[in-house]
């Protein structure tokens, strides 16, 4: 009797639920959600050096669960597959290429590849080849794509490593041939761990600090450093173009490699032991050398140790020699950074890092080539006269660029643009580059004098993207060209020597973003492809920038979204706010609108926008600034400054008639999940929400997360405040987390959802806890996210519309299915 009341009680629980909520295992979502997974987006585009092909790759978004299942190793910060020795998670991945001309129209699809992923495409700089990787179960190989004959073939049968070098090819600047990154151990039997070599794993600290960040994926044993040494060896290979490979030196570990300008010798970088337990491969100790094309040595540069205690900041370095670059603009020179503070930006010092220089034949001292006084943030290259030299400093988020004589440039400095890395309207743009006479991409300069600057021009409008034309005589700016309403068009490159003619992405709230040709001279525009609308179920979407203030007077800014159809005269709907917390130094500059209302609406499966077919108004990246004031680090008023961010969204939503306040959701992906915690811990705007690949607890991340660089041990009552799992007990709304169980990210442990939510069942909080496997920080298999589709339509219609709201009618495709 008592089984039979047990089991009575049992079926009557599950009839609570909504029907498919008592469901196991991978769930569908609605049609119209599901359908959005498939949908077809426009290609990656890759412009040949000569501005005559467009090389149009189709974009792998989407995998199966078996391809994420397959076996992967997870080794000093890196996860790989030991049957191909590639990486295992590349997230530029493609599945077929055609070629574009952009004078004639002509298509040319490349249809002889083997099945497999293609990645990591690179034109020949004389515009003659496109080399590209194709990426199969047993091994990855180099294959090359000749324009002329309109042939593609498989360059060589060596297998690649891009275990440690993740694009393990490089082509010579004068497009004779290409360097690549060999696997030496590919066919060999894997290694076995032998129980009886099992040993103590021990560590031991030296008394010197060595903060680091909470890195994962490391390595943990000594089988697992013998595991990283073989994966990881690689043989440089030079490949001619007709697929002889000749060795270059001797295998290594190589870090990275870097062919001169003038195609005749290589910068290498080799990991030498001893490894560490606590940082990734790239801190590992490193040399670095100069080899000619046959493998001998002509330099070495530096041998740096183990960098497990660079100083605390985020713009500190690891002492000597670091930042190892080739010189563009000239046939064999080489630069690097050296810091003249200990690696620790707080020391007060006049010069924070210095320049040096050493040229072929590497015979020489290194000369001091410039001294910078913040930190040292790189160096863009046009000619022995012309330059441009940047750094920067965290503290105040300041960041500087000059333009130098590279022939001394420490004279005639001429400040080209300061403004902190977050003020958006005062960014000069980017310059744009062209093939120098070796075949290296360097800043165009027409006339001697004349830079082409292409940007985003944020402004109070939104982004307005332009063409302007920057004199280095007179150090001042000409603006050429900007995009016009109602279309959002920017700059992809530029093919003449005057600025007249260039090509552009342009698109606009309805029409999908595709490539054009803009003739000012003739006031002409002549459209080069015609991508199709990816989501045509969704066309009646309307999309509206809103502006509004929160209470100490800080200008924010959203985008509102409403359902297909939607008639104002219905009444408020429930709303879905999806955002994500930015910190600043500045309010003025957390104020900056940072969108383009004229910018294509795209509704895709990894945000908010899905919902709208369930006839929920989104409102998605409402701004959620948080502010240092009066000399105070921003993360020290974050509860306050968030809570007020999210009232004054919810106050704008309600004023224009679009929100019923007792009717809104609040969601967020990463520091958006942390920020999805702390609004239902301290405020009570919102009915529901959801949480994905987020942390709640930053005691488990120590040394700074996010923009704090303070240890734990330094602000204990921030790390206690910002953290919701602290203040789990106060959270009275449902909230749904959803994360990766293979999850890389630093400070995003999946532990941190597992403890979250144990918190609040053991409050008896209304909580659900979705653990994806085999999914990292960003979700790729089909199955994952039709089943985060499932899981949060389930959740918005339980929590959100309790079965009140009618949903739009939308007029959807069928779905395809997908072959296993």
């Amino acid at each position: 009797m008592n089984a039979f009341r047990l089991l009575v009680a049992f079926i009557c629980c599950v009839a609570l639920l909504p029907a498919s909520y008592a469901e196991q295992g991978y769930q569908m979502p609605s049609p119209e959600l599901a359908a959005l997974v498939d949908a077809k987006l426009a290609p990656t585009s890759y412009l040949s050096s000569d501005g005559q092909w467009l090389a149009l790759f189709e974009r792998k978004r989407v995998v199966t669960l078996d391809e994420l299942a397959k076996e992967e190793l997870k080794l000093a910060g890196i996860k790989l597959n030991p049957a191909n020795f590639s990486r295992s998670r590349v997230s530029a991945k493609f599945s077929a290429v055609e070629l574009k001309h952009v004078r004639t129209g002509t298509v040319i699809s490349i249809n002889n590849l083997p099945r497999g992923i293609i990645r990591s495409p690179q034109w020949s700089s004389n515009s003659k080849y496109l080399a590209f990787i194709v990426e199969q179960p047993s091994q990855a190989n180099l294959w090359l794509y000749n324009v002329e004959t309109k042939q593609a073939k498989e360059l060589s049968s060596a297998a690649l490593n891009s275990v440690i070098t993740a694009t393990p090819y490089e082509w010579l600047p004068d497009s004779s041939a290409i360097v690549a990154n060999l696997a030496v151990n590919v066919g060999k039997p894997a290694l076995q761990n032998d129980s009886q070599n099992v040993v103590p794993v021990i560590q031991q600290s030296t008394g010197e600090k060595a903060p680091a960040r909470t890195y994962q994926n490391l390595l943990t044993s000594p089988f697992d450093e013998a595991q990283f040494k073989f994966y990881g060896l690689g043989q440089l290979a030079y490949i001619t173009l007709d697929g002889n490979a000749q060795a270059i030196g001797r295998p290594s570990l190589f870090k990275a490699f870097s062919i001169s300008p003038d195609s005749t010798n290589i910068l290498v970088a080799g990991i030498s032991q001893p490894f560490s337990y606590q940082v990734p491969y790239s801190r590992f100790a490193s040399t670095w050398q100069i080899w000619g094309m046959r493998g001998y040595v002509l330099a070495e540069l530096a041998k740096q140790p183990l960098a497990d205690n660079i100083p605390q900041g985020y713009d500190s370095v690891r002492t000597g020699r670091r930042d190892f670059e080739w010189r563009a603009d000239q046939g064999a020179e080489v630069i690097w950074a050296q810091a003249q503070d200990g690696g620790d930006m707080k020391t007060n010092v006049e010069h924070h890092d210095y320049l040096y220089s050493l040229r072929a034949p590497f015979k020489r001292e290194p000369k001091l080539f410039a001294k910078v006084e913040r930190r040292y943030a790189g160096m863009e290259w046009s000619n022995e006269d012309i330059a441009m030299l940047t750094d920067w400093r965290f503290s105040d988020r300041q960041v500087r660029t000059y333009i130098v004589q590279p022939r001394n440039a420490d004279r005639n400095r001429v400040l080209f643009s300061e403004r902190s890395y977050n003020d958006a309207y005062k960014d000069p743009g980017n310059a744009i580059y062209e093939r120098n006479d070796l075949g290296v991409n360097v800043i165009k300069i027409v006339g001697g004098r004349y830079i082409y600057l292409r940007g985003n021009g944020a402004s109070e409008q939104g982004n307005v993207p332009f063409l302007d034309r920057y004199d280095v005589k007179t150090n001042s700016s000409k603006r050429l060209w900007q995009s016009q309403a109602p279309y959002y068009e920017r700059v992809r490159a530029l093919l003449d020597d005057e600025g007249e003619r260039f090509i552009t992405i342009r698109e606009s709230k309805t029409e999908q973003p595709n490539f054009f040709i803009r003739d000012l001279d003739n006031d002409t525009l002549t459209q080069l492809t015609t991508f199709e609308h990816p989501y045509p179920a969704f066309k009646g979407v309307t999309k509206e920038q809103l502006r509004y203030k929160r209470d100490d007077g800080v200008e924010l800014s959203g985008t509102l979204y409403l359902p297909p159809g939607y008639d104002k005269a219905q009444g408020p709907l429930p709303v879905l706010m999806w955002a994500y917390p930015l910190e600043y130094k500045d309010k003025a500059v957390a104020s900056q609108v940072r969108e383009s209302p004229y910018a294509f609406t795209y509704i895709g499966y990894w945000g908010p926008m899905p919902y709208l077919a369930k006839g929920i108004a989104v409102f998605d990246d409402p701004k959620m600034p948080i502010v240092g004031i009066d000399g105070s680090e921003p993360n020290d008023n974050f509860r306050k400054q968030l809570v007020s961010s999210a009232q004054a969204a919810v106050d704008v939503l309600v004023k224009k008639g679009i929100a019923d306040k007792d009717k809104i959701a609040i969601a967020g992906h990463s520091y958006g999940a942390f920020m999805v915690a702390n609004l239902l811990a301290h405020s009570d705007l919102f009915k529901t929400g959801i949480a994905r690949s987020g942390a709640y607890n930053r005691t488990l991340t120590p040394f700074g997360f996010q923009g704090e660089e303070r240890y734990f041990w330094q602000a204990q009552s921030v790390y206690a405040n910002m953290s919701p799992f602290f203040h789990a007990e106060k959270i009275n709304e449902p909230m749904l987390m959803i994360h990766g169980q293979e999850d890389p990210n630093s400070g995003t442990f999946p532990m941190q959802s597992e403890r979250m939510y144990a918190a609040l069942k053991g409050l008896g909080k209304d909580a659900r806890l979705v653990m994806l496997p085999y999914e990292a920080h960003g979700y790729r298999a089909r199955k994952s996210l039709l089943h985060v589709l499932w899981e949060q339509e389930q959740w918005l219609d339980k929590y959100l519309l309790n079965d009140t709201a009618k949903p739009v009618e939308v007029i959807t495709e069928p779905m395809v299915s997908a072959g296993k």
